[in-house]
């Protein structure tokens, strides 16, 4: 019952992440305002924005203008709740006593794998890192260290690694390579992660990023001089990690 109970937090929280993501984007106030369809402005009623079901119900089209709903809403939804069923799967579950410890290490993972998810998906739409997102990240990591008692020095140096690793790449091209969203993502994945993770995340970041890239060079889909959005990879390794 737990589990189910989970995984409908999940898709509700999942789909006001798919609002957030859409109004910094359309700069609507995130807290304020109704949900309408971007394509008619008509305003959506409850049975609209069901998570999952509202989507397949509609067979992706809006109900009034019969515009196509993006993918991206039902696939946010689902990767939300599988994730937050798996991180207490991993973290709660197997736990005889659960503590007050235990169930603040999980809402620190449930925090973090929103901003995350956020993240990857705002970065591959737009390519962009909003400080508005990865800052109050960094400051979430911090509180949240320093909440569980754990050794905030390795957690700090972590950061600090993946803040430089960006940082002399972002020297060196004077900002071609990467942008300084990345820069910030990386502090924040040192902070979350700790040592040695940060190392692994890195290293699958650019792995994954590099086959990609191969992949679309020969597919033509992007050319040597398109920019592929590496913060998707980031936050992705990141969330594996």
């Amino acid at each position: 019952m737990i589990y189910l109970f989970i995984f409908i937090l999940g898709l509700i929280i999942g789909s006001f992440l798919n609002a957030v993501i859409y109004r910094m984007h359309s700069g609507d106030s995130i807290v304020k305002g109704h949900s309408h369809c971007p394509q008619c402005q008509h305003q959506l009623g409850v049975k609209d924005l069901i998570p999952v079901f509202s989507w397949l119900w509609l067979r992706g089209k809006c109900r009034y203008c019969q515009a196509k709903i993006s993918w991206q809403y039902p696939l946010v939804e689902l990767a939300t709740a599988i994730l937050f069923v798996l991180g207490y799967f991993v973290l709660v579950a197997p736990v005889v006593m659960v503590s007050f410890i235990v169930w603040l290490s999980y809402l620190y993972y449930l925090i973090a794998i929103s901003f995350l998810i956020v993240i990857f998906v705002f970065d591959h739409q737009h390519g962009l890192i909003l400080d508005v997102v990865s800052l109050p990240l960094i400051v979430i990591a911090i509180l949240f260290t320093i909440f569980l008692g754990q050794d905030i020095l390795m957690y700090l140096l972590a950061g600090l690694v993946g803040f430089a690793w960006f940082g002399w790449q972002y020297a060196i091209s004077k900002g071609n390579w990467i942008g300084g969203g990345d820069l910030r993502l990386g502090l924040a994945m040192g902070l979350l992660l700790g040592w040695p993770k940060i190392i692994f995340a890195l290293f699958m970041a650019y792995i994954v990023g590099a086959i990609v890239g191969v992949y679309l060079l020969a597919t033509k889909k992007k050319d040597r001089q398109s920019q592929i959005p590496f913060g998707t990879f980031l936050s992705a390794a990141t969330i594996i990690t």
